[in-house]
């Protein structure tokens, strides 16, 4: 296990910051220096889902990536963006509070030049669809790690049908208990269990949505 995982594990933002910093300064890779951050992170997922930590380390680890990204950011796309290549709304549905995938999606989304309107977590439906309207974002992202988000994430969509958006909203739904038969059930256009995967398909879907 690498420092910066260690750390990242640990929680100790101080470390993680500095380390990220100085290997950022130094050249290296930063991609792998995400990479290293995400693996901390799934780290940290699972000592939550073993009761070793709490929905406070939870929380924290979601905000000392946020920091990282910001340090690493910049690096990987060259320079800070100014344009950006879509809109997408993105969050963990209600009765759920699992930040740490979301957060990483939302950065790797963030990277690739899309601008995310990040509701955060125990997002109500109404919420989503309100937001999708508002910002006119043609992709709605939804996050859930808990079996009882397939309900939230299915009257999420209502939602956004009873506003009348469902034709020009493309709905992408991820977490790891994800699988085409909840993608069928909540009605989404796509699922996804891997991150680069999941912007790769918000990717597609503006290019749908652009015909």
């Amino acid at each position: 296990m690498s420092e910066l995982i260690a750390s990242m594990t640990n929680l100790e933002e101080n470390e993680v910051l500095t380390i990220v910093r100085q290997r950022v300064e130094l050249g290296d890779d930063p991609m792998s220096l995400l990479e290293e951050c995400r693996a901390g992170m799934a780290v940290v997922g699972d000592l939550f889902q073993k009761r070793e930590y709490f929905l406070g380390e939870l929380m924290m680890c979601g905000e000392i990536f946020k920091q990282a990204m910001a340090i690493i950011e910049p690096r990987l796309t060259g320079k800070a963006r100014t344009t950006t290549i879509g809109r997408m709304v993105l969050g963990t549905v209600k009765g759920d509070i699992h930040n740490i995938g979301k957060d990483f999606v939302a950065g790797l989304l963030r990277i690739h030049g899309f601008e995310v309107f990040d509701l955060g977590t125990d997002v109500e439906p109404e919420l989503f669809a309100e937001k999708a309207a508002e910002t006119g974002a043609p992709i709605v992202g939804m996050s859930g790690l808990i079996t009882p988000s397939f309900e939230w994430m299915k009257e999420t969509v209502k939602a956004i049908e009873r506003r009348n958006l469902r034709d020009r909203v493309r709905v992408i739904i991820g977490g790891g208990i994800t699988i085409k038969q909840v993608q069928d059930y909540v009605g989404a256009d796509a699922f996804t269990r891997d991150a680069a995967e999941g912007v790769e398909i918000c990717k597609r879907f503006l290019e749908e949505v652009k015909r």
